[in-house]
């Protein structure tokens, strides 16, 4: 893993457009997107690939969740919360995940609402900062229908009690007679691609850079130390839901072409193993 990807990040286009990002981070951004392709890039730039004829339909596709928030949770730098690391997130872990899986993987990726007809085309959803996420009543059935017939939600970036409190309510509104429950690391998941032997934290990029020098302090806030993945399960053991709570992955995926030192200790180690691991375990139970 650390080589195939120590040769690729250098390989890659990131090198190549560097001097972006400092001007696109300052500019308010359209909620008008329906892939990512459409939006600038947020970090270094990211990389472009192309789908072998004849497989254009048989890929697949990262889809981020457009979602609701509550008041005062609604922007964070120019960007809607449902649209945090957008769009280098989304193409980079998608391009990581073609070059190191079997896995075909749309170069565009999708950004859809839970009510668009075509979430039922997609197997795999995406929501970040649940902390103040807030669904609709007309959301409610369709999420619980898509995800009992089959689907896999992961959600990820949101830190402390008050945040967990928030996402629990709201899941519980789509499953109410289910418990979201901690996945020991035994689980296939962890093991599926990357042999994932510890729930690692990924922070953001500034206090993971600051964690040189601050005696590796990874957490956003006191109530966030521990990391946890929780999943909701269907009748049959087949995961529906999983929960990456105290821990950025998005950032890991994002800002992996920003810092050596990031990239090397949290977007190699944690963020793309457990992503990847999450996808194709998805795509295969």
């Amino acid at each position: 893993m650390k080589k195939q990807l120590q040769r690729a990040v250098w390989i890659s286009l990131f090198a190549a457009l560097a001097g972006a990002a400092i001007a696109q981070r300052q500019r308010a951004r359209s909620a008008g997107y329906h892939t990512a392709r459409e939006a600038e890039s947020d970090s270094v730039g990211t990389p472009n690939w192309k789908v072998e004829e004849g497989f254009q339909k048989d890929v697949f596709t990262f889809v981020r969740i457009k979602y609701s928030s509550r008041g005062g949770y609604g922007r964070w730098g120019g960007w809607e919360r449902w649209a945090i690391d957008f769009p280098d997130s989304d193409l980079n872990l998608s391009y990581r995940l073609q070059q190191l899986t079997s896995l075909k993987v749309d170069p565009d990726t999708r950004v859809i609402e839970i009510t668009d007809k075509e979430l039922f085309d997609y197997p795999w959803i995406y929501i970040v900062e649940p902390g103040g996420l807030q669904f609709t009543d007309e959301e409610v059935p369709i999420l619980r229908q898509y995800l009992l017939n089959g689907g896999f939600l992961m959600v990820d970036d949101f830190w402390g009690e008050a945040e967990w409190t928030n996402f629990y309510q709201e899941i519980k509104r789509v499953f109410p007679e289910r418990e979201p429950t901690e996945l020991s690391l035994d689980h296939p998941i962890y093991h599926c691609v990357f042999d994932i032997k510890s729930k690692g934290q990924v922070p953001n990029i500034g206090l993971g850079v600051q964690s040189q020098y601050n005696g590796g302090r990874t957490w956003e806030r006191w109530d966030a130390k521990e990391v946890h993945h929780r999943a909701i399960f269907d009748d049959k053991g087949r995961i529906m839901v999983i929960a990456c709570h105290n821990t950025d992955n998005g950032d890991g995926w994002e800002r992996e072409g920003e810092s050596d030192y990031y990239f090397h200790n949290f977007s190699e180690k944690i963020a793309y193993p457990l992503g990847i691991n999450i996808i194709f375990y998805a795509m295969t139970h």
